[in-house]
């Protein structure tokens, strides 16, 4: 059997021997849409519980675009000239795009450039949010959650909020898009570092699929709302990467109709779970580091027998990153226990210390072999990972420790996919 990995921008394709049982885990297929200009252009004009953004933004208003950055697969360069064209009775001196970095760094020109095209970034002011610039934010109070609101001063400052994304599952949040440019995307450090800590990320409900009573997104969502967003913009993509659907208008009306579908696209369930999960991380540009490779990681978690084994294809082209808190995180610990513990016991969270987390929740389960074309193998032993230069090497190994009989599961999308497994009977659904 010949497997197609989402691996890098180019994929990695597997042999596995056809007598083993395998099982490919994919979400549901859908063709990219024929005309998505037209398609975003109609969505804007016929929203969802909101009048017509044309009819919502005045000559006279300050607008604020929030857009995700280039860790999310969005296709920014196809949604936001169709965005920015049904505003175009606003002169452009009064429009800002705002880019929602959260805690990543920000991008540089040419990144800029090839993610929104030479004619945005000439003709309209593109803001990187900088969540550790504290005269860039404003204060906004508590969440119910008793965490501070620390928000983006010129995104607050506008008359017309807008705020655009991409539904797709989430390892945490459970589906991102939504709420999710503002918390985290466009918020402060504190706000973000709260909303991520320990506790909350540990809640057995703050995973793959979950929104309702997942504590990380419903703290986003109430934030987000505290904010007034205006508008909302989201859409839906393939593996291809093309738009699929489009969701816009009132926030939390068209999330929730984005968060319904992708959730019936993505969510497959399994009788039992495997031996073995096979998984990616969906490609570039998500697989670009291992911090981001998490996600399929806790993918491959969900279906995996305990003293499992996952096998992650991650390229990893900007390797660990050896500069950040999860790296420090993970050497500094002798195990994944001993890592949830410092982690518990450490006081004020840290930078990227929730992937080091969900790391260590999903080797709770599983032994983690980690396929990349980037890291060294002491790089990924570094970060209590095992390194594999073959996946078939590796499954030919791991048959000797499971029996030739094992059971197999291959996720060629990674987290794209919420895989479960069944109480019973499988539904469509989570």
């Amino acid at each position: 059997m010949r497997i197609q990995l989402d691996y890098g921008e180019n994929g990695l394709w597997v042999t596995l021997p056809d007598h083993l049982t395998i099982e490919i885990i994919r979400p549901r297929s859908f063709p990219g849409l024929q005309d998505e200009r037209s398609a975003i252009t109609d969505a804007l004009r016929k929203p969802i519980n909101r009048a017509p953004l044309k009819q919502l933004v005045r000559p006279h208003d300050t607008v604020a675009v929030v857009f995700s950055d280039i860790t999310r697969p969005i296709p920014n360069r196809r949604v936001l000239p169709a965005l920015l064209e049904e505003i175009s009775h606003v002169d452009r001196s009064r429009i800002v795009l705002i880019n929602a970095l959260g805690t990543h760094q920000p991008m540089t020109e040419e990144e800029l450039e090839s993610m929104l095209s030479r004619e945005v970034i000439r003709n309209y002011c593109v803001l990187q949010h900088d969540c550790r610039d504290q005269s860039k934010l404003v204060y906004m109070g508590k969440s119910s959650f008793g965490h501070p609101i620390w928000i983006n001063k010129v995104y607050m400052e506008a008359s017309v909020r807008i705020l655009t994304g991409l539904v797709e599952p989430h390892d945490f949040a459970g589906l991102s898009g939504g709420p999710k440019a503002v918390l985290p995307g466009i918020a402060g450090e504190e706000s973000i570092l709260a909303n991520h800590q320990a506790r909350m990320i540990g809640h057995p409900k703050a995973t793959l699929g979950i929104t309702a009573g997942n504590p990380v997104w419903e703290e986003m969502l109430e934030v987000a709302l505290v904010t007034e967003p205006t508008f909302l913009l989201n859409v839906c993509t393939n593996r291809a990467k093309e738009i699929i659907r489009v969701f816009a208008g009132n926030m939390e009306h068209a999330h929730s109709a984005g968060v319904d579908f992708a959730r019936r696209t993505a969510s497959v369930g399994v009788d039992a779970p495997f031996d073995i999960v096979i998984t990616s991380n969906a490609g570039y540009p998500q697989d670009s580091s291992l911090y981001q490779a998490v996600k399929g990681m806790w993918a491959a978690a969900q279906i995996v027998k305990t003293k499992g084994s996952i096998i992650l294809a991650a390229e990893c082209r900007e390797g660990i990153p050896e500069d950040g808190e999860y790296d420090r995180l993970l050497k500094q610990a002798a195990s994944p226990r001993d890592l949830l513990r410092r982690i518990k016991h450490g006081g004020s969270p840290v930078l990227g210390q929730w992937s080091a987390q969900i790391q260590a929740l999903a080797q709770l389960k599983a032994d983690i072999y980690v396929k990349s074309t980037y890291l060294a193998d002491e790089q990924t032993r570094s970060v209590l990972l095992k390194p594999c230069q073959s996946v078939e090497e590796t499954v030919e190994r791991l048959l000797s420790q499971y029996g030739r009989e094992a059971r197999i599961a291959v996720l060629p999308e990674g987290p794209q996919t919420i895989p479960y497994v069944c109480d019973g009977i499988c539904s469509t659904a989570c």
